[in-house]
């Protein structure tokens, strides 16, 4: 698709889908650098297959210039400007030993390095050693996140469900959903595309049917700081 419709079509439908940022060399190149990491720490999970890294630009940095490419580059500054850093990135798979249902929600937390209580901070958790807590809703509306597809995705193996225009309704229970008034649009990408979305838009996936991996980099971005004693966990300026 035309990334120029793209700032378009996120303001009014919450997602937009852009394909060919990668090449297969350079998607060959991550996976490579993906399975040759040491898995043996906290934020690693794996059954008989590695399916998650928490912290992955930390974890593996050495995939940090393939992803930041000239092409990803160009997207984020032609869509979203040229202010902002990544704040949260995970990688994560659905192998057939660790395939999972996911139900539709919004990604209403951020991840941060320490707990201080602020104002319209909370509520807290804590997963993996890995303090988060749901900001303001003007943070929210403000950030954006980018899905890096490593495989060809699609509804049998985990393709994102979405429903357009759910980021325009603010914090929003998917219990409420009126299904007689909203649609369910599967995200289907090729491997090496990619899906910019906001946080806010409710989103779901099916389990792997097919037993085709679907591994996909979250990859989470805000230009906003935090109150002071608050730091962001994994802040990192772009290439």
């Amino acid at each position: 698709m035309d990334v120029s419709l793209a700032s378009g079509e996120i303001n009014k439908n919450g997602y937009f889908v852009v394909e060919s940022v990668y090449t297969p060399n350079e998607i060959n190149h991550i996976i490579d650098l993906i399975e040759k990491v040491n898995t043996d720490k906290p934020t690693f999970r794996q059954t008989a297959d590695l399916f998650a890294i928490r912290q992955f630009l930390k974890e593996v940095p050495d995939v940090y210039p393939l992803i930041f490419n000239g092409k990803l580059n160009t997207i984020i500054a032609n869509v979203y400007g040229d202010s902002y850093f990544t704040v949260k990135s995970i990688y994560f798979d659905k192998p057939g030993s660790s395939n999972w249902f996911v139900a539709y929600h919004q990604d209403l937390t951020i991840s941060v390095s320490n707990k201080v209580d602020f104002p319209g901070y909370g509520p807290w958790t804590v997963k993996h050693n890995q303090f988060a807590v749901q900001p303001p809703l003007s943070i929210l509306q403000n950030n954006f996140t980018i899905r890096i597809h490593l495989d060809d995705t699609d509804e049998y193996n985990g393709a994102l469900k979405v429903i357009p225009g759910s980021h325009l309704k603010g914090i929003c229970r998917p219990a409420n959903i009126d299904w007689a008034k909203e649609k369910e649009n599967i995200c289907g990408v090729k491997a090496g595309g990619i899906m910019l979305m906001s946080p806010l838009l409710l989103h779901a996936s099916n389990r792997t049917v097919n037993q085709q991996k679907r591994r996909v980099i979250h990859i989470e971005f805000s230009n906003c700081e935090l109150p002071d004693g608050l730091e962001w966990s994994e802040k990192t300026l772009m290439l």
